[in-house]
């Protein structure tokens, strides 16, 4: 976290902190004093800094979805670059702290609309019944001030995952390195026939799984790179140079 940055609004609920940093160009959303959750440029919310925020967006070289399910809201960085960069994307976000949705609208411009859908509750209950038809992307990015929510490595989660996307539909996980060693690649490979893998610099294991073979080509893929980044106003490099088959 940036040593300049000062807090500029804090609450608590029974899940922890909430707090909110500001260091003159960034906001920064952290549930610790040591975490930094979610970064986004004061002057354009739509830019999110973390490379691993960045890293789950190289699935739109994959596919271009028109339904996207969000699980984790955080600062709503992700969603509100979604909701600004590409007009025909509808998103269901679900988060459950209110103090998160509140801070990430009054904070981050998470924008109220009517193609952005924000359901108020815990993840693991929307899966049970979930309230939208399949998506062609599920981003899951459930974290919390001790870190990733375990709910994402289990068989149950990732076969609810699996029915929810459409056919070519894809699943975005975020993970820590550490989870490398895990039984979750043996969990995807019993639901998905195509897996892909991006590490971050800061540690993060993003994975990106489909019931379908990924049908574009090396050179295409770097078409459509060019393509999203035009669009994105940002670059996606980084994430691509790193990212690879799994399975």
């Amino acid at each position: 976290m940036t040593a300049s940055a000062r807090e500029i609004y804090r609450d608590y609920d029974q899940y922890g902190v909430v707090r909110v940093l500001d260091d003159g160009n960034r906001r920064i959303l952290s549930f610790g004093n040591d975490d930094e959750q979610s970064c986004a440029l004061k002057s354009d919310m739509a830019d999110p800094q973390h490379e691993y925020t960045r890293a789950m967006l190289l699935v739109l070289a994959f596919i271009e979805p028109r339904r996207v399910l969000t699980l984790g809201l955080g600062a709503g960085s992700l969603n509100t670059c979604l909701h600004n960069r590409f007009p025909d994307i509808k998103q269901q976000v679900v988060e459950l702290r209110p103090a998160v949705i509140d801070v990430a609208r009054r904070f981050f411009q998470l924008p109220r609309s009517k193609r952005l859908t924000l359901h108020e509750m815990d993840a693991a209950d929307y899966m049970d019944a979930p309230d939208s038809g399949k998506v062609d992307i599920l981003f899951s990015d459930l974290y919390g001030e001790e870190g990733m929510d375990e709910l994402q490595l289990t068989p149950r989660f990732v076969n609810q995952c699996a029915d929810l996307l459409k056919p070519g539909g894809w699943l975005v996980l975020n993970c820590w390195r550490d989870h490398e060693g895990s039984e979750l690649i043996n969990v995807l490979s019993a639901e998905f026939s195509e897996l892909k893998s991006c590490k971050t610099s800061d540690g993060n294991w993003i994975l990106f799984a489909s019931k379908q073979s990924l049908q574009y080509s090396s050179s295409q893929l770097k078409t459509n790179l060019k393509k999203l980044e035009k669009q994105l106003g940002f670059s996606l490099n980084p994430g691509f140079k790193r990212l690879q088959s799994v399975f």
